[in-house]
């Protein structure tokens, strides 16, 4: 199929129709009429199918860093430090960091261009393919949906907490005594109720949640750092103060052995030498990416942005996301790499319980300061909880977004599926919480290693859905291209489709080029997570099919969309995109958020006061 040309549009028009621009289909109408600016709040009716604009920047900041923090960090950190030791701990997650950022900068540009419902899944239909769009949808919501009932599974293994080095014994009898389905079930409900809040309730909520999580980890950076430098407390484990001990010999910069371990986690055998530290920091990229899946949260709230005509909320928020994450986990590896040895045994699968495994509590334990460890494991269920709950939001969203399509089934489901009360999609939450039931398969035992697996297959999808985010970008590049050459067109209305633009909403500089290496890294990770399955002896073939299935529920999908809508007819199975550029909106003011220019030479009164507003932008 010929590529359709763009719609010419005025920037900040919602409707417009252009002689040279095709018909819209059904799908098209439906999607306009959801992301058109809604009335007043005061105005609005408490029932029909729209979301409500109702969040402010803070808000947006707040929602995507809560959701990201989570127990990848907590939990998950020190399982990189032992496979790829402190240094190759630290490098896998600015690298991997690096990544993240270029994926959610190229969704933040287009975001910030055309706010639109379920970014993830809208862009890559109109720019790529329809049946893209479909396939990503679907995966997306799956992947998040099964992400919040492992969430609610960590809960409850958290709760059960128990520490016993042979010096120390630390544990929760109340944890202990109930069964894993109690907690899953009351954290459940409370999660669903959280997200039945009115958006501008659920959003202050989440503003509390991450500015709790933000001050907590900033605290572990500087009580690491302050643990590896001071002469330790009369019941510390240690004698003198550790430094940089545990990265000179006999430890090292990557651990130079890989431990190849069973379902069990008992070991099997061990890979030496140059292969075994490859081996060992491959492995710990895909552990790293689960430290980071939450950060594409920042552009799923375009859709409900109170401050639709201030584009830059969009851009300051894609920036400050991607700046707070990578520092701070790279810190909070570093530093956490200090006090806890590569080879402890209980960031290498040994110990009494999910929160044994902490390098953080390993850390305050070891330092002679356990009753701090209770403190952070209730942070770690705080933490775990308040993931589920951004989990099943962008969830809710996404299959909110695939009923406005008229891509959830029949009539009579997708009807409800749009259904919003108070702008919440309220049926497509519950919806939502259903799959969320598969988090009772992890109570014990076999079911439970089955859902790990799931959610491991789920963070895999997510690397299918981040690698399509950088397609999406190239076309969209393109299409900005293509757009700038038709004389069809006001300056105006151009000036929408200029980066060069000074009034473009959000820029990054080479952004094409982050678009091609977020693109390639995505899909050498893909193709590569399953490498330990290969190693292990015999072939491990459920962590095969954890590790790959999602390529082919991919294909299906697309196939699945092509036979539905083009029957047999292979010849319209071509890329049906409509390199739709409509509802653009443009900055209001050539001075931009976050850049710092001082009106006055020298100091000044006036440049005082700019440079605190600078600060806040950036910090609030």
């Amino acid at each position: 199929m010929e590529y359709d040309k763009p719609e010419a549009l005025t920037p900040q028009i919602v409707q417009h129709v252009s002689q040279q621009s095709p018909q819209p289909d059904v799908e098209d109408i439906t999607l306009r009429d959801c992301d058109e600016p809604n009335a007043p709040e005061d105005r609005r009716e408490l029932r029909g199918d729209s979301l409500w604009r109702t969040l402010n920047e803070r808000h947006i900041n707040m929602i995507a860093f809560s959701g990201t923090i989570g127990n990848g960090l907590f939990l998950g950190s020190g399982r990189s430090i032992a496979g790829a030791g402190p240094g190759g701990a630290v490098v896998c997650y600015l690298l991997m960091g690096t990544v993240i950022s270029a994926v959610i900068s190229c969704l933040g540009e287009m975001t910030a261009l055309m706010p639109v419902n379920a970014p993830v899944m809208e862009f890559p239909r109109r720019f790529l393919s329809r049946g893209v769009g479909f396939a990503v949808g679907w995966m997306y919501w799956f992947a998040y949906a099964v992400l919040a009932a492992d969430e609610l599974v960590a809960v409850s293994n958290t709760v059960k907490f128990r520490y016993d080095d042979g010096t120390t014994f630390l544990n929760w009898k109340i944890g202990e005594n109930v069964d894993n389905a109690v907690w899953i079930t009351v954290f459940l409900v409370l999660v669903i109720i959280i997200n039945m809040f009115p958006v501008r309730v659920f959003g202050e909520l989440e503003y509390v949640f991450g500015c709790f999580k933000l001050i907590f980890i900033c605290m572990l950076i500087v009580l690491m750092l302050v643990l590896s430098t001071i002469q330790p407390r009369a019941g510390a484990y240690y004698t003198e103060p550790l430094g940089t001990k545990y990265w000179n010999s006999p430890y090292s910069f990557f651990n130079p052995v890989y431990n190849v371990k069973d379902e069990n986690l008992n070991s099997e055998r061990v890979i030496s030498g140059s292969v075994g530290t490859l081996l060992g920091v491959w492995s710990t990229f895909t552990n790293v990416l689960f430290s980071y899946i939450g950060m594409d949260i920042v552009a799923a709230t375009a859709a409900e942005s109170r401050s639709l005509a201030d584009v830059e909320s969009m851009k300051m928020a894609a920036r400050k996301i991607n700046l707070r994450i990578i520092t701070l986990y790279a810190l909070a590896v570093l530093t956490a790499s200090f006090v806890v040895p590569m080879d402890h045994p209980f960031i290498n699968g040994e110990g009494q319980s999910v929160g044994s495994h902490s390098v953080f509590i390993i850390a305050v334990v070891e330092a002679g300061i356990p009753s701090l460890a209770h403190f952070f494991n209730a942070v770690f269920v705080f933490s775990s909880f308040t993931c589920a709950i951004n989990s099943m939001y962008i969830g809710s969203r996404v299959l909110h977004t695939l009923a406005l399509r008229g891509q959830t089934g029949p009539e009579f489901i997708t009807r409800r599926l749009r259904q919003c009360r108070s702008g919440v999609p309220v049926r497509a939450v519950m919806a939502t919480a259903g799959i969320m039931l598969v988090g009772y398969m992890g109570r014990s035992g076999s079911p439970s290693a089955r859902l790990s697996e799931l959610a491991n297959n789920c963070t895999v999808s997510c690397l299918v859905v981040y690698a399509t985010i950088c397609a999406t970008y190239l076309a969209f590049f393109k299409t900005l291209e293509d757009a700038k050459l038709y004389g069809n067109t006001s300056e105006l209305q151009a000036a929408s489709y200029d980066r060069d633009n000074q009034l473009y909403p959000y820029k990054s500089h080479g952004q094409w080029l982050k678009a091609c290496y977020g693109m390639v890294a995505c899909i050498i990770l893909l193709f590569f997570n399953g490498v330990s399955a290969f190693v292990e002896n015999p072939f491990n073939t459920r962590r095969f099919i954890s590790a790959y299935i999602s390529l082919p529920v991919f294909v299906i999908l697309l196939l699945g969309y092509n036979l539905r809508k083009h029957g047999l007819r292979i010849s319209d199975w071509g890329p049906d995109k409509s390199g739709d550029l409509s509802n653009t909106v443009q900055a209001s003011s050539p001075k931009r958020k976050g850049r710092l220019e001082f009106p006055d030479d020298g100091f000044s009164k006036e440049n005082w006061r700019t440079f605190l507003c600078w600060l806040w932008e950036w910090v609030k």
